[in-house]
């Protein structure tokens, strides 16, 4: 019996420190499925490298393969990056930060996933073969632009350069320019999608909560709502983009000889809404395994929640509204 054609989706996974765990689970239940296909992937910072580490992983062995190489990979950041130090960063990470620059707190600039990308990652060979359309942003400290790496530009500096807070670590620097974290200005990021890439539907797996019903009282509340604006900033500005494709589409605004070079995008999403809404900012430092295996778990829940009310609409509509998800002025 043939197995029937899946759906092809692309695939723009959030950054978020060791949140990213979350979309490892969410990825690892997807996988696991396998009713999905995946043409493209983008990521800032954690989404970055859960998106390497699966086309890695797909190379070495197809679906299982990739499932393997995230919880490798996962596993390594809970063995490796906890003893370096960043776990001290967890409810202290404001006043180091206020206190002193990276520069001060880590003049060596170690940074020990450089070792773990290295090791897991053989990057010569994904950004030559690798099964998907890899996008990557960072941040250009000197322009404040976004730069988005493709897969041939794929290195170990281009993902901690997207991953590169500037509290925490020394900027990176490629082709002579330095860069910061990429979620500032793109996470994920969602054109290369639209000129790079054929598939209309695009699955956005999202860290950060975009709605708090409860208003934020006390600093550290403050902080946490400030940080989740920030980093989902850019998203919105790029679904108002894509929600103002749609609306010119739907209501005939275009004339037909120029429809075709408008893509309406099918747009999904895996939320952190509510099951990651109890996390503060702080504990996207917190790299203890046990804690990134909950975080594993609860994205597993979402995607199951996902696969069971939306895949049905992939190929033939978005399954959220996005106007009203990322524009609405009020619920």
């Amino acid at each position: 019996m043939v197995k029937p054609a899946g759906k092809t989706v692309n695939l723009a996974l959030q950054g978020g420190g060791s949140h990213g765990a979350f979309t490892w689970g969410v990825l690892d239940r997807l996988l696991e499925d396998g009713r999905l296909e995946f043409e493209g992937l983008s990521g800032a910072s954690a989404g970055a490298m859960n998106a390497v580490v699966l086309a890695q992983g797909w190379m070495d062995g197809g679906r299982d393969g990739a499932r393997a190489a995230l919880d490798r990979f996962w596993r390594s950041i809970g063995g490796s990056v906890g003893t370096f130090g960043t776990e001290m960063l967890g409810a202290w990470a404001d006043l180091f930060v206020r206190a002193f620059s990276p520069y001060q707190l880590n003049p060596a600039n170690l940074n020990p996933l450089r070792g773990i990308l290295n090791t897991q990652i053989d990057f010569e060979r994904v950004s030559t073969a690798s099964p998907f359309r890899l996008f990557v942003s960072a941040t250009n400290v000197r322009s404040s632009h976004v730069r988005i790496f493709d897969t041939k530009e794929l290195t170990v500096d281009v993902l901690l350069a997207s991953s590169c807070l500037p509290t925490v670590f020394h900027t990176v620097e490629i082709d002579g320019e330095q860069y910061w974290d990429g979620g500032y200005l793109a996470d994920p990021p969602l054109y290369p999608f639209i000129y790079e890439c054929k598939a209309r539907d695009l699955l956005i797996v999202m860290v950060n909560p975009l709605v708090r019903d409860k208003s934020p009282r006390t600093p550290n509340e403050i902080l946490d709502r400030l940080n989740e604006i920030t980093f989902n900033a850019s998203l919105v500005s790029e679904m108002r983009a894509i929600a103002f494709v749609q609306k010119l589409l739907d209501e005939g605004w275009i004339k037909a000889a120029f429809e075709p070079k408008l893509k309406n995008m099918l747009v999904h999403a895996v939320r952190a809404d509510g099951i990651m809404s109890g996390l503060g900012s702080e504990t996207k430092f917190t790299t203890a395994t046990p804690f990134l295996l909950d975080l594993r778990d609860r994205g597993r829940q979402a995607a199951d929640a996902w696969l069971e009310t939306s895949l049905k609409h992939v190929g033939r509509r978005s399954s959220i509204d996005v106007r009203r998800t990322f524009l609405a002025q009020s619920p």
